[in-house]
């Protein structure tokens, strides 16, 4: 009984949406070239992060060496985007990390990916929002923070600190605003991007001309001559030259630069729209990475060279690098064009996140007052309004750079969930619905298939209130079992994927994130491994070779044959090292980051197994 009450319960947590391939295309008219999906890319992506993180990176991380932190996080943005790629070509709709996890891996892992997507939007809509606060103070003279603290954790302390009440109001005002009136303005977001795309072409170019190269060469006597005083150590100013902060400042600045490649996995929203998704969704994400990172490369290579590092600011630092080189006035031009970016990219943060509340309260995995409309415009005016108290109360409890490390590790460990999916789906049999598809429809027999469009008409979904879950799909192979042998698992039989070795690749791929996470946190955090001490280095040795000894067992196994548009290639590795680099960039952030978003993620695990669990769509149809 026991043994049975615990198998229902693990079907309920893999149950997968189920969804039909769609029966309209997209007229040829409306088709977006790669040119096309490469503009969006770039209008996605050139957001807020530059104007006020890279002073921070620049200043307290990385030094001149910020240049080699963007480099690191566009790789990880190129391995990640890769893998979207593959998952939105695997299911042709409209849609996020959320409805793939959803209609490939089960509810739990699609529960997991969407709460986690929504606390890190909402953590980047109160971090946008504190950014664009700085920039508007800057305009009006520094007068509106001068009494301003921040709210800590404590409770108690809550009342003895003043706490940003502006950036608050500003973001509840638009909440407001997109309660009244859906944002979907892609000609005033594009003309935002490019006013953004010329300003900081015009700080780069400034940048180089006013530039000196001896700033990427400062040593201790630099900093003594500028009345900073120091003899044998510098400090929390590093050692100099071009790498101040040595290696572990380069990882914790590509931690904190990958906040300004945020968004770039959007292209894979339009799949739908593509000309030919086999070539251009990647080359339109690659591409696009290409030109923000180079944006980005010039940016900061232009403000260190104007600036020495330690006098970089560290809220507005494009700004305040031209009042060094005495240019008032493109200063003011430079943080207006930040604040329109800004004022955009907040806007955009709430409409990701309230959509993804209201197709989660859909589901039936939030509650479902949250997916409720009250206008004829079908805006979720619930879904809104929640997500703009939630940004609102994290204004009041966290300062910036919280807020920039809270969405990271969100955003970088919804990338792993991603790649951890393409490498395990690539190696799984075909699934078999167990029955003709023309009958899907048929009011009372069984099956019942409800059509829904999601997203204001971007998505035609179609649920199977079915029991059967998936769950037999497992039986095509006959009565005879598969018997598991030394082998079989590294010369499999079937040339085609079986039950076996899908369960193989899954158990594989499931300990090798294990012992990748086991590696970036020895890499980052043991000491003596640097100084040669033997301890550490038998650790990475032995981690090592067992990754390696579970990456051949995968590589052995046979591959899905399910023709698709675009597939990562060079599996299992280019998944896997997209993993290893987020994993360690996650490494890089702070403890108190991490306490907090556990406390989140658990919050969420109670949500679900308290409520989802009971109230999805799915549970409905069993």
């Amino acid at each position: 009984m026991l043994r049975q009450a615990l198998h229902r319960f693990g079907q309920k947590l893999v149950r997968r949406r189920k969804l039909e391939q769609p029966v309209t295309e997209t007229a040829s008219a409306s088709k977006l070239s790669t040119l096309d999906l490469v503009a969006l890319g770039v209008d996605y992506t050139l957001g807020a992060g530059v104007y006020f993180l890279a002073g921070e990176v620049a200043s307290n991380q990385a030094g001149p060496a910020i240049v080699i932190c963007f480099l690191v996080a566009s790789l990880s943005c190129v391995l990640a985007g890769l893998c979207y790629a593959e998952f939105s070509a695997r299911v042709p709709y409209s849609g996020s990390a959320y409805l793939y996890t959803y209609v490939t891996m089960g509810e739990l892992w699609a529960f997991i990916t969407g709460w986690n997507f929504i606390i890190s939007y909402v953590a980047g809509t109160a971090s946008v929002a504190l950014a664009w606060t700085l920039a508007f103070d800057y305009l009006i003279g520094n007068q509106l923070f001068q009494a301003r603290g921040s709210v800590l954790l404590h409770v108690p302390q809550i009342l003895l600190e003043y706490t940003d009440f502006f950036a608050m109001g500003l973001v509840l005002l638009l909440t407001g605003i997109l309660a009244l009136r859906d944002w979907q303005s892609i000609l005033v977001t594009k003309l935002v991007t490019l006013v953004s795309f010329l300003v900081l072409s015009f700080f780069i170019i400034s940048g180089f001309i006013k530039g000196d190269l001896h700033n990427w060469k400062l040593t201790e006597e630099d900093y003594v001559k500028a009345g900073l005083n120091g003899t044998s150590s510098l400090g929390p100013l590093g050692y100099g030259g071009f790498v101040p902060f040595g290696f572990p400042g380069i990882l914790r600045g590509a931690a904190t630069c990958f906040y300004a490649f945020i968004g770039f996995n959007n292209i894979v929203t339009r799949v739908e729209e593509a000309q030919n998704p086999e070539r251009s969704i990647p080359m339109g994400i690659v591409i696009s990475v290409f030109i923000c990172s180079l944006i980005y490369f010039g940016v900061s290579a232009a403000l260190t060279l104007m600036v020495p590092y330690y006098q970089i600011h560290r809220g507005i630092p494009l700004p305040e690098a031209f009042l060094h080189i005495d240019w008032k006035l493109a200063s003011y031009a430079v943080v207006t064009g930040g604040l329109f970016t800004v004022f955009t990219t907040i806007l955009n943060d709430i409409f990701s996140t309230h959509q993804m509340i209201s197709v989660m309260a859909k589901d039936g995995l939030l509650f479902h007052v949250l997916a409720r409309t009250h206008t004829s415009k079908d805006i979720p005016i619930m879904a809104i309004v929640v997500s703009g108290i939630m940004a609102a109360i994290m204004i009041l409890l966290f300062e910036l750079i919280d807020l920039v490390d809270f969405m990271l590790v969100g955003i970088l460990l919804t990338h792993s969930l991603v790649a951890t999916c393409v490498l395990i789906l690539r190696y799984q049999p075909e699934r078999k619905n167990g029955g003709n598809e023309a009958q899907v429809q048929e009011e009372n027999g069984g099956n019942e298939a409800q059509v829904r469009e999601e997203n204001g008409g971007n998505e035609a979904q179609v649920w199977e209130e079915n029991g059967g879950n998936e769950a037999q799909v497992q039986e095509e192979n006959g009565p005879e079992a598969e018997k598991l042998t030394l082998q079989a698992l590294f010369f499999p039989g079937s040339p085609t994927p079986t039950p076996l070795s899908g369960r193989v690749v899954y158990v594989c791929s499931s300990l090798l994130a294990l012992l990748l996470t086991l590696l970036c946190l020895v890499l980052a955090h043991w000491p003596g491994l640097l100084s040669g001490d033997p301890g550490p280095i038998t650790v990475v040795v032995l981690l090592l070779v067992l990754i390696t000894g579970l990456t051949g067992v995968i590589w052995r196994q046979p591959q899905s044959s399910t023709r698709l548009p675009f597939k990562v290639p060079a599996l299992p590795l280019l998944p896997l090292l997209s993993i290893f680099v987020n994993v360690c960039l996650m490494m890089q952030l702070a403890t108190g980051t991490w306490l907090r978003f556990g406390v989140c993620i658990l919050s969420g695990f109670v949500l679900y197994f308290g409520y989802g669990i009971q109230h999805s769509h799915l549970e409905k149809s069993t």
